[in-house]
């Protein structure tokens, strides 16, 4: 049995690797298609509840405004990745404003909160700088890579637990050992990934580039207290400011006009 399981362990892992858009080798036990099928039945879940806790914001001039920046992204993200033409681009405005959040699931299904706005006033600018983030982890394929690391995890445990002698404390530290050695390793250099691409993309669409930095001082402003960078799957705000600085110039020459995309249609969740 424990042969056979890490038979089947190393062969998954042998034959689930991928490319990222920049080059990065990934874990892909989970097809990038079979994650588009099940984020599609967890959007419509979470927004189903939404509505039955009318919590779907339906504001005419903040749904204009996402839904013209969001246009602008899904445009460019469509000329650089047309495999997303036929993505079922949408957005929910959840009304929260107590959480500065947003996500975009594989298949081109986001949200954002209202805290977003409320707590950190954001411009245009900025608010593309989040939005081409979040398209940029569904346009890297980073949930059918969770979702695939979260499959490795398990047969990671369960193979620990085939292998010892005390097989409780050997699958507590296997799982332990897995969420470092690829949970929050992969978390880090995918969102490190999804804003380099989302810089990339904002610009693009005609957005300033330098917006991705006011916009991490602003979020590094919100609060002091958050967990140590090692500890964390997202990288230190101040960390991420650097690294987008840096990218300034280079992102400016793909657009040095600020040429403004035009607006692809993109639902408003209501």
């Amino acid at each position: 049995m424990k042969a056979l399981l890490g038979a089947l362990l190393l062969g998954a892992l042998l034959a689930g690797c991928a490319t990222s858009p920049t080059g990065r080798s990934q874990l892909m036990l989970i097809s990038p298609e079979a994650a588009i099928v099940e984020s599609r039945k967890a959007y419509l879940t979470t927004v189903q509840q939404l509505d039955q806790e009318d919590k779907l914001v339906d504001d005419p001039r903040l749904a204009d405004r996402v839904a013209t920046i969001t246009g602008r992204l899904v445009t460019e993200a469509v000329a650089r990745y047309p495999r997303s033409a036929d993505w079922e681009w949408s957005v929910a405005i959840i009304d929260d404003p107590e959480t500065v959040n947003a996500w975009c699931m594989a298949g081109g299904r986001m949200a954002v909160y209202t805290g977003l706005f409320e707590q950190l006033k954001l411009t245009d600018d900025e608010f593309a700088q989040i939005m081409g983030h979040e398209i940029s982890h569904a346009l890297a394929n980073h949930t059918a890579e969770r979702m695939s690391r979260a499959m490795a995890i398990n047969l990671g445990v369960i193979a620990a637990g085939v292998s010892s002698d005390s097989p409780a404390l050997t699958m507590t530290g296997a799982a332990l050992a897995a969420k470092f050695a690829l949970e929050l390793p992969n978390s880090r250099t995918a969102e490190a990934e999804a804003d380099r691409l989302g810089i990339e993309l904002a610009t693009r669409a005609g957005y300033a580039p330098d917006a991705a930095v006011s916009l991490w001082q602003k979020m590094g402003s919100l609060s002091d207290s958050r967990p140590p960078e090692f500890m964390s799957t997202h990288p230190a705000p101040e960390n991420r400011q650097r690294a987008l600085a840096e990218l300034g110039a280079e992102m400016q020459a793909l657009n040095p006009g600020g040429r403004m995309a035009a607006v692809h249609p993109v639902e408003i969740v209501r």
